[in-house]
């Protein structure tokens, strides 16, 4: 009989990523929640989102086998809350929140692979001189302790960033302080962190050489694997993100020592039964490794990718942990030799300007026809704002999602670059 597997926010995109995992016959998926619910704007309210799922969960006739999801906040913390109350495997809600809270994860980090870390420190935002006094030397970088897609992410480089994001913060943290505070009164906490407010932020130093990269990987039975690594390519602002290449570029012998040390790390933190992805910096002019951070989930942006090249997406890991299964993955199969997540963006802050023009669905189709293997998926539509588009951060808008696959390097960047000019985005006053 076929397992009944809920999923946090399904929607068709990765609906059909999911269906195409080997042995896809084998499931049911069930949507749980509406994805604009949890992958939308918040403040989230947690006690409703939590009793609307169980509702749903409540009303289903059938065992109900697993809940997965691959959206980040609030999904990856009311998973452990809805596994634990029907038995099913999954981390603890202490376990992810001392991962993906910023400060309790660096400072477990700490014990283990300090040498890893930049400096850091926490910083109250509504302190009456958190905009005078910074918490480390310029230049550094502050965010919330929880917050998803880079929002409310600045580089402060003087005092004059440190006002105007301590400014923002201020305006906009209840987004994430006010779900984060539902999540920890439900945790049992150490001292350390039972003390900060929600509204907490981290301030660390940054890193200013090296190459990005994200290591996906899953712990079973306690044991932490690391099975792939993607490289993260930033903008010309250094800030945003401009692409995933999978598979990475980086020397073996570093993804190796990646490797080791992230198993350690989540080992120590006591996850278990959990993808995992972490993001490292490799200082090549230093010889050095540099941890960023930890998120209990598979990267959804890199599924596409995966399936591209080795033809199955790595849902096939989330779903594998779910059901208590050791995972094997990737398999040997070779589709395309690269693939990439590309995310074209328009730099600067432009929130009152106007979408004039997008791809309808059938240039979009054309287009997709036109480059196999490509996957095109806009953020915009005419008549909207910038500042009403989810997909920014505090430096740039992302216009659009475009996965492709290629032979080579060199071909995929070139479809790349034709697929854009053919997109037909115009936006007030900018050439996009």
């Amino acid at each position: 009989m076929p397992a009944n597997v809920f999923v946090v926010g399904l929607e068709p995109f990765n609906r059909r990523l999911l269906q195409r995992v080997r042995g896809a016959a084998d499931y049911r998926f069930h949507g749980l929640l509406d994805v604009a619910t949890v992958a939308g704007r918040g403040p989230f309210d947690v006690e409703a989102l939590l009793a609307e799922a169980r509702e749903v969960l409540d009303d289903f006739d059938e065992p109900i086998d697993a809940i997965v999801g691959y959206w980040d906040f609030p999904t990856q913390l009311l998973l452990p809350v809805l596994r634990q109350e029907r038995g099913l495997r999954g981390p603890s809600l202490e376990a992810v929140l001392a991962a993906e809270h910023k400060y309790w994860a660096r400072t477990l980090q700490r014990r283990i692979v300090p040498e890893l870390l930049p400096p850091f420190a926490v910083v109250d935002p509504f302190a009456d001189d958190a905009a005078r006094c910074p918490a480390l030397d310029y230049p550094f970088w502050l965010k919330p302790v929880k917050a998803h897609s880079s929002l409310l992410g600045f580089r402060i480089a003087n005092r004059a960033d440190l006002a105007h994001a301590i400014d923002q913060i201020r305006r906009g943290i209840d987004e994430f302080s006010v779900p984060l505070e539902a999540f920890l009164r439900r945790a049992d906490l150490p001292a350390e962190i039972a003390r900060l407010p929600s509204t907490a932020c981290i301030a660390e130093g940054i890193i200013a050489h090296g190459r990005q990269c994200t290591l996906e990987g899953y712990v079973h039975a306690g044991k932490a694997h690391v099975y792939a690594v993607v490289d993260s390519i930033r903008g010309p602002n250094r800030c945003s993100f401009e692409r995933y290449e999978y598979p990475s570029t980086l020397p073996p012998a570093v993804r190796a020592e990646m490797a080791a040390l992230a198993c350690r790390v989540v080992e120590h933190g006591g996850l278990d039964d959990t993808p995992f992805n972490m993001e490292f910096y490799h200082d090549a002019r230093h010889d050095r490794l540099w941890l960023l951070e930890i998120n209990v989930r598979i990267s959804k942006s890199h599924g596409p990718l995966f399936e591209k090249v080795t033809g199955v997406p790595h849902f096939e890991v989330m779903l594998d942990l779910a059901l208590g299964r050791q995972p094997d993955y990737p398999p040997a199969e070779l589709r395309y030799r690269h693939a990439a997540k590309f995310m074209p963006r328009l730099y600067g802050r432009h929130d009152r300007a106007v979408v004039k023009a997008t791809p309808s669905a059938e240039d979009i189709a054309a287009l997709e026809a036109r480059f196999p293997g490509s996957d095109i998926q806009m953020h915009l539509r005419p008549g909207m704002r910038l500042g009403q588009i989810r997909h920014r951060d505090s430096y740039s808008y992302e216009l659009a999602t475009i996965f492709m696959g290629a032979q080579s390097h060199q071909a995929l960047m070139a479809d790349y670059r034709r697929c854009r000019a053919a997109l037909g985005v115009v936006i007030e006053g900018h050439a996009t």
